[in-house]
C-alpha cells in the first residue's frame, strides 16, 4: 500500500481558533485525551471531532511542510500554554537526609550508644569512702582532676562521630550531583530533526514545542508524542510503554498516534507534535511513577531504613527518561548485591541487565569475610576483657559486689565495649568504599575527555577484564568518510568517479535520478564549514558517498528531490538489516511507476535472477571487494500504469531489475586503530570483526587492521549464513558445544544479521571451554544492536552515527565512533581495579596491624593502646587521603603489557598478600616492642579507669601513624617493583595529595602535643619525635628489603603465582612481559597461505570488464519487463553479446 500524506492547508501563523488553550484551537486536557486513544478509535476522534489532520494543524497553527515560522516570544508562549518537553527529575536528597542516611551506619550507631552511656556515666562521682572497698574501680587522689573530666572521651567520640557522619553525607552530596550532571550531559545530546521556517534543523529535544513538525527515522527514539502526518513503511515499538513486543505499523490513515519514548524500527516520517514532557503519555506514566518514588521513600524514612545516596530513578532500571531521553545511571553495587540505583524496585522488562561486574563480586566477598572476621574478634575481646576484669576484681581480691561500686563497674564494661568496637571499627575497611567511588569517579571524569560516556559506573571497572571484543567495522575501525572511488556503469570499468562526458545522456539521467531519489531525504551534501576544507556529509555515510558521486557528475541531487517531493513517493522499502537494500516506487511522467533499488551487490544482482549475474560478482564485485571497498548496486524496474502492482507485496515488486551501476565505496581504516589492535592483542583481548558487509571487503579490512595477521589461514572468516549452518541443529537450534567449535578462531563475521551478532556474544559468555568466563565487549550502532548491547558485559554505543535506541541499550558511548577510544577504556577499566588493589594492599595493612594490637593489649594490658577517637582519627584522615592518592593514579600504557585479571582468582594476589603480611609483621615488631619493652618512660598498661594520657601510649599511636604515612607510599606498587618514587612527579594529584597529608600531619602533631584527654595524647619530647620519625620511615627501608628477592628476578621471568595458564594473573602479581600469549591458540607469521584474501596489501585490484547479461531486447523499451534487452550496465561494450534466456 503506498505512503498516505495527509496534507495540511497552509495556515498564517497568526490565524486563531477562537480562545481555547490560551488562543490556539485545542485546550491542553484535548490533546492529552486526543493521545489516550489507540488505533480506530483515535482516527475516528481525530477525523470526527478535530477535521482530521488538517483540522489539527489550523487549530495548532502550524504547517505540515514549513513547520513553525514563530518567533522566540511565540515559541516561549506555546511552552506557557502546552508545557515544556522536560520531565522533572526527582527531587534530589537535602543534604539533611544524607546526614540520617550516614548516622544509621550499624558500627556508628554502636559507637553512639556507647558513648552516650560513656558520657553519662562519667558525671557519677562515688562517696568517698566508698573508694577504698571500691579497690582499682577507682583512680588515686593524683587522678581526681582527670575524674572530672571523663566526660571528654565520650564526647570526643561524638565528635569523631559527628565527622565521620559529615564527610560521608558530604561525598554522597558530590556524587550525587556528578550522577545528575552527566544525565543532564546525555539529555543535552540528544537532538531532533525539526522542520522550523521551512528549514530542517537539529534541535534539543528540551526545545520542542506543541505544533512542531519533526522528521523520524530507523533508530530514533521518539521524543514527543505526535500525530503523523506522513510516513513511509513506519513500524514502532510500543513495548516500553504497552508492554506488547510486536510492532505496530503507522500510516496516517490507520493508526496516525506517534508516543514518545517508543522507537522507529523501521521506515521515516513526519510527524506534528502535540504533547510534550509530563503531559506526553511517557510523562505521565513517568509523573506517577515519581510520586510514588516519593511516597515509598517518605515511607522508608519513616521506618527507619537506610538509603543508599545514590540518584534515584523514578522508574524502573533501564527505563529513565528525562526530557525525553532513556538512560540508566547506577553506581556501584552495594556489598550485599542490591542495586543502588533502583527506584520503585520493579524490574524491567527483560529481567536483571548483567551480572555484578568482576570487582563488585569480588569486593563483596571481601566484605562480607573481613565484617565476620572483625566481628569475632570484637566480641572475643568483649568477652576476655569482662570475664578478665570479673575473675581479677571478684575472684583473685576477693572483694564483695557493693551496690554503690556498681556504676563504676559498669563504666569499666562501657569501656571494654568501646574497645570491642575499637577492634571492630579497624577491623572494617570504611575508607574501601570511598575509595571505590573517588576512583570510578575519577576514571569516569577523566574517560570523558578520552570520548568515554560512561552510562553504568560499573562498566568503567569490567572492561579492564574484558578478554574479547566484538566490533562493527564502519566507522568504527574505519572513519566513515565514504567516497566512491570506483564504478562499472555503461559497460566500463572505472577505476575512478567517470566524468559526466564519458556517460550517456540517459545512463546519466537514470543514475543521478536513482541516486537522489532512492536515499533518505535527510542524506545531504553541504557546503564545507571552512575554505579548503571537505564538504560536509549530513545523514547516512554511504548516501553521502552515493549523493558526492551525483555531484562529481555534474547534478543536483537538491534539485531531482525538487521534482519527486518526499510526499509523492508511492511506496519505499526502507533499509534494515534483513533486506539490505532499500527500495523506492516513483510515478512516471508519462504515466506508469519506475522502482529504484540499491543495496549489498549480491543481495541486488540475485533479483536481477539472469545468466550473467554471477560472472557480473565474481569479476567486477569481487576484486572490488577484494580491495577493502564496499560494493553497492543500483538498479530500476519499470511497471505499466494498469494494473497497479501489489506494493505491499515486496518480493512480487522487487524482482527482474536492470542494473544502472555497480561502485566501489572506499571507507579508508582510521590510521591508529592497527595500533590499538595490536595493544588489545598484546593485552590479552581478542577482536572480532562483526559486520553486515560482504566477506571479502570485512576480510581485506580485517587485514589491514590487524585483526587477521599474515599467515592467517587458521583463523575463521565466515559469512553469517554458513556460521548458523555450522552452529545450529537440524531443528535449527542453536547447539552451545558446536558453537564452542566455531567462536575461539572466528576473526570476521561477515554479512550478519543482528541475530547472529547477539548469538555470537551469547554463545562466548555462556561457553566453558576456557579456565574462565569470558568478559565479551560489543560495539553497535543500530536500532537491532540492542539485544547484543544488553547481553553483552560492556556495551559501546556510536555517538555519532548510532542510534538512540542503540545509545540507551549501551553502557559506555563512545563520541568520535573510534576503535582507539576502547583500548582507552580498557586502560582506565584495568587501572580502577589496580586503584582499588593499591587502596586494598594498604588499608589492610593499616587494619591487620590495629585489629591485632587492640587485641592483644587489650587482653594483656586491659586496655587497647590504640583508643577509639585515635583508630577514628586514623580511619577519616588517613583513610581519606590514602583514598583520594591511591584512586587517582592515571593509567600508563604498562597496564596493556598484562593478560586481563580473571572472574575466580581471588582479590587479594599473593604478592599483595606477601606486601600486606610483610608490613604488617614490621609494624608489629616495632609496636610490641614499644608496648612491652620501656625505655625510660612510665607504664601505659592497667592504667587506672581515669588515668591521665600516658608518653608510652602516646608514642604508639605517633609511631603507627607514622608508618601508615610512609607506607602509603610502598602500597603505590603491586608487582614487587623496588622504586617506590617512580612517576610520582607525574601525577600531580598524588603529589598534592602526599603534600596535602603532610598537612594533616602538622595537625597530628598538634593533637600530639596538645590533644590531651580528648585524643588520650601526652606531649612529646624533640628526641622522641625523631625516634617517631626514625621508625616510620623504617617502613621505606624495610619495603626494601621485603622486595628484593621479587625485585631481583628478571620480570619476564617471574611465574603466575599457582598458574601454568599465562592467558590470566592474579591481581597483583607480576605481569608477564613480552610476547602475548592468546587465549585462543597462538597467531602465525609468514607468508600468506590458501585463504589469505587478494589484495591484501593494498595492490590495485586488476581492471576487469564482465560479461554481462540483462534484461532487454530489440524493441529498446525498458518500460517492458518481457522483452530483452542489454543493460546501460554494458550497453554500447563491443565485448557483452546478449543472450536470450531460455
Amino acid at each position: 500500500m503506498s505512503p498516505v500524506l495527509l496534507s495540511c492547508p497552509q495556515t498564517h501563523p497568526q490565524a486563531a481558533m477562537g480562545d481555547a488553550g490560551g488562543g490556539f484551537g485545542l485546550a491542553l486536557p484535548e490533546l492529552r485525551a486526543l493521545m489516550e486513544l489507540r488505533g480506530p478509535e483515535a482516527l475516528l476522534r481525530l477525523q470526527r471531532d478535530l477535521g482530521g489532520v488538517p483540522g489539527l494543524c489550523r487549530r495548532l497553527r502550524t504547517s505540515p511542510t514549513d513547520g513553525l515560522s514563530e518567533g522566540p516570544p511565540e515559541l516561549e508562549r506555546r511552552r506557557r500554554v502546552f508545557g515544556r518537553n522536560w520531565i522533572p527529575p526527582r527531587r534530589p536528597k537535602s543534604f539533611a537526609a544524607l546526614v540520617w542516611e550516614a548516622l544509621q551506619d550499624v558500627t556508628l550507631v554502636i559507637l553512639e550508644v556507647a558513648a552516650l552511656v560513656s558520657l553519662g556515666l562519667s558525671f557519677y562521682a562515688p562517696p568517698s569512702a566508698a573508694d577504698e572497698a571500691c579497690g582499682q574501680a577507682s583512680g588515686g587522689a593524683e587522678d581526681e582532676g582527670e575524674a572530672a573530666a571523663g566526660w571528654i572521651e565520650g564526647a570526643a567520640i561524638l565528635l569523631s562521630v559527628a565527622c565521620v557522619v559529615l564527610v560521608t553525607a558530604s561525598n554522597d552530596w558530590s556524587k550525587e550531583r556528578q550522577f545528575r550532571g552527566l544525565q543532564s550531559r546525555l539529555q543535552r545530546e540528544q537532538r531532533a530533526a525539526v522542520l522550523r521556517g521551512g528549514r530542517l534543523a537539529q534541535l534539543p529535544v528540551a526545545d520542542l514545542v506543541v505544533g512542531d513538525v519533526v522528521q523520524v527515522k530507523y533508530g530514533d527514539l521518539l521524543p514527543a508524542d505526535g500525530v503523523l502526518i506522513q510516513g513511509n513503511d513506519l513500524k514502532i515499538d510500543e513495548s516500553a510503554l504497552t508492554g506488547e513486543s510486536d510492532h505496530v505499523r503507522k500510516a496516517p490513515d490507520k493508526d496516525p498516534l506517534l508516543l514518545s519514548g517508543t522507537h522507529v524500527m523501521e521506515g521515516s516520517g513526519r510527524m506534528v507534535v502535540t504533547a510534550v514532557g509530563v503531559n506526553s503519555q511517557s510523562g505521565i506514566i513517568f509523573t506517577l511513577l515519581g510520586a510514588a518514588g516519593d511516597d515509598e521513600d517518605e515511607g522508608r524514612d519513616r521506618k527507619g531504613k537506610p538509603q543508599d545516596g545514590a540518584v534515584d530513578t523514578p522508574q524502573p532500571k533501564g527505563k529513565r527518561q528525562d526530557g525525553a531521553v532513556a538512560m540508566e545511571m547506577q553506581p556501584l553495587k552495594s556489598a550485599e548485591g542490591g542495586d543502588a540505583a533502583e527506584g520503585t524496585g520493579t524490574r524491567p522488562r527483560g529481567g536483571p541487565k548483567k551480572e555484578k561486574s568482576v570487582l563488585q563480586a569480588k569486593l563483596t566477598q571481601l566484605a562480607v569475610q573481613i565484617g565476620k572476621a572483625g566481628l569475632a574478634m570484637s566480641a572475643i575481646t568483649v568477652i576476655i576483657l569482662v570475664l578478665y576484669f570479673v575473675i581479677e576484681t571478684f575472684v583473685v581480691q576477693g572483694r564483695p559486689w557493693l551496690a554503690e561500686c556498681a556504676p563504676l563497674y559498669v563504666q569499666y564494661w562501657v569501656k571494654f565495649f568501646i574497645i570491642g568496637v575499637t577492634v571492630l571499627v579497624v577491623a572494617v575497611p570504611e575508607g574501601l568504599p570511598l575509595a571505590v567511588t573517588i576512583s570510578l569517579a575519577y576514571s569516569v571524569k577523566k574517560m570523558m575527555k578520552d570520548n568515554n560516556l560512561v552510562r553504568h559506573l560499573d562498566a568503567c571497572e569490567t572492561m579492564g577484564n574484558a578478554t574479547a571484543i566484538c566490533s562493527d567495522k564502519t566507522g568504527t575501525l574505519t572513519t566513515n568518510r565514504m567516497t566512491v572511488v570506483q564504478a562499472f556503469v555503461g559497460g566500463s570499468h572505472f577505476g575512478h568517479p567517470p566524468a559526466p562526458a564519458a556517460l550517456a545522456p540517459p545512463t546519466l539521467d537514470l543514475l543521478a535520478q536513482a541516486i537522489a531519489i532512492n536515499s533518505a531525504y535527510t542524506s545531504k551534501i553541504l557546503p564545507p564549514e571552512a575554505p579548503g576544507a571537505l564538504p560536509r556529509q549530513v545523514g547516512n555515510k554511504t548516501e553521502c558517498a552515493l549523493l558526492g558521486l551525483a555531484l562529481a557528475l555534474g547534478r543536483d541531487p537538491e534539485a531531482e528531490r525538487a521534482q519527486v517531493p518526499e510526499e509523492h513517493l508511492v511506496k519505499v522499502f526502507t533499509f534494515n538489516s534483513e533486506r539490505k537494500s532499500m527500495s523506492t516506487v516513483t510515478r512516471r511522467p508519462g504515466g506508469g511507476f519506475r522502482l529504484f533499488c540499491k543495496g549489498a551487490s549480491e543481495m541486488v544482482l540475485r533479483r536481477w535472477g539472469h545468466l550473467g549475474t554471477w560472472e557480473l560478482l565474481r569479476r567486477v564485485v569481487e576484486p572490488m571487494a577484494g580491495g577493502g571497498l564496499r560494493t553497492l548496486a543500483l538498479a530500476f524496474r519499470d511497471f505499466p500504469p494498469r494494473p497497479e502492482p501489489p506494493w505491499e507485496d515486496e518480493a512480487a515488486v522487487v524482482r527482474e531489475l536492470t542494473c544502472i551501476a555497480i561502485v566501489g565505496i572506499e571507507d579508508p581504516v582510521r590510521p591508529e586503530v592497527p595500533e590499538a589492535i595490536r595493544k588489545c592483542q598484546r593485552a590479552g583481548i581478542t577482536v572480532r570483526m562483526v559486520t553486515g558487509d560482504n566477506l571479502d571487503t570485512a576480510r581485506a579490512i580485517a587485514a589491514k587492521c590487524g585483526i587477521l595477521p599474515a599467515g592467517s589461514g587458521e583463523w575463521l572468516c565466515l559469512e553469517g549464513t554458513e556460521f548458523n549452518r555450522r552452529i545450529r541443529n537440524e531443528r535449527g537450534e542453536v547447539e552451545q558445544e558446536r558453537l564452542d567449535k566455531v567462536w575461539p578462531k572466528l576473526r570476521v563475521l561477515a554479512r550478519s544479521s543482528p541475530t547472529d551478532k547477539h548469538t555470537l556474544v551469547k554463545g562466548i559468555i555462556d561457553s566453558t571451554i576456557g579456565d574462565q568466563r569470558q568478559v565479551v565487549a560489543v560495539t553497535g550502532d543500530g536500532t537491532n544492536d540492542g539485544p547484543a548491547l544488553k547481553k553483552a558485559d560492556v556495551g559501546f554505543a556510536m555517538g555519532i552515527a548510532g542510534t538512540d535506541v542503540a545509545k540507551e541499550a549501551s553502557d559506555i558511548i563512545l563520541t568520535d565512533d573510534n576503535f582507539s577510544s576502547i583500548v582507552k577504556a580498557v586502560m582506565w577499566g584495568r587501572n580502577v581495579y589496580d586503584s582499588i588493589a593499591k587502596f586494598l594492599q594498604f588499608q589492610l595493612t593499616v587494619n591487620v596491624v590495629a585489629v591485632i594490637v587492640a587485641f592483644t593489649g587489650a587482653c594483656i594490658t586491659q586496655d587497647s593502646p590504640l583508643k577509639a577517637v585515635q583508630m577514628l582519627w586514623v580511619n577519616l584522615i588517613m583513610d581519606t587521603l590514602a583514598s583520594l592518592a591511591l584512586a587517582t593514579e592515571p593509567p600508563t600504557e604498562a597496564l596493556l603489557l598484562r593478560k586481563p585479571y580473571g572472574r575466580e582468582h581471588p582479590l587479594l594476589s599473593g604478592t599483595m598478600l606477601r606486601n600486606i603480611l610483610g608490613h604488617a609483621a614490621y609494624q608489629l615488631l616495632v609496636i610490641f616492642t614499644l608496648l612491652f619493652v620501656l625505655f625510660d618512660i612510665d607504664s601505659g598498661r592497667a592504667a587506672p579507669l581515669h588515668a591521665p594520657p600516658s608518653e608510652h601510649f602516646t608514642i604508639i599511636f605517633n609511631t603507627f601513624v607514622l608508618m601508615q604515612l610512609f607506607n602509603e607510599l610502598n602500597a603505590r606498587k603491586l608487582h614487587g617493583e623496588r622504586n617506590v618514587f617512580e612517576g610520582v612527579c607525574a601525577n600531580p594529584t598524588f603529589c598534592t595529595i602526599v603534600l596535602g597529608t603532610f598537612t594533616v600531619q602538622v595537625g597530628h602533631v598538634l593533637i600530639v602535643q596538645f590533644g590531651g584527654k580528648p585524643f588520650s595524647c601526652s606531649p612529646l619530647s624533640a628526641e622522641q619525635w625523631l625516634w617517631c620519625l626514625f621508625v616510620g620511615v623504617g617502613e621505606l627501608l624495610w619495603g626494601q628489603v621485603r622486595d628484593t628477592p621479587t625485585w631481583a628476578t628478571p620480570t619476564w621471568a617471574t611465574p603466575t603465582w599457582g598458574h601454568a595458564h599465562l592467558g590470566h594473573a592474579h591481581l597483583g602479581d607480576t605481569p608477564t612481559w613480552g610476547t602475548p600469549t592468546h587465549l585462543e591458540g597462538p597467531q602465525t607469521h609468514g607468508t600468506p597461505t590458501q585463504g589469505t584474501p587478494r589484495l591484501l596489501l593494498g595492490d590495485p585490484p586488476v581492471p576487469t570488464v564482465p560479461t554481462g547479461v540483462t534484461p532487454g531486447g530489440p524493441s529498446g523499451d525498458p518500460s517492458d519487463p518481457n522483452d530483452h534487452r542489454v543493460s546501460p550496465l554494458t550497453q554500447g561494450d563491443p565485448r557483452v553479446t546478449p543472450v536470450t534466456p531460455g
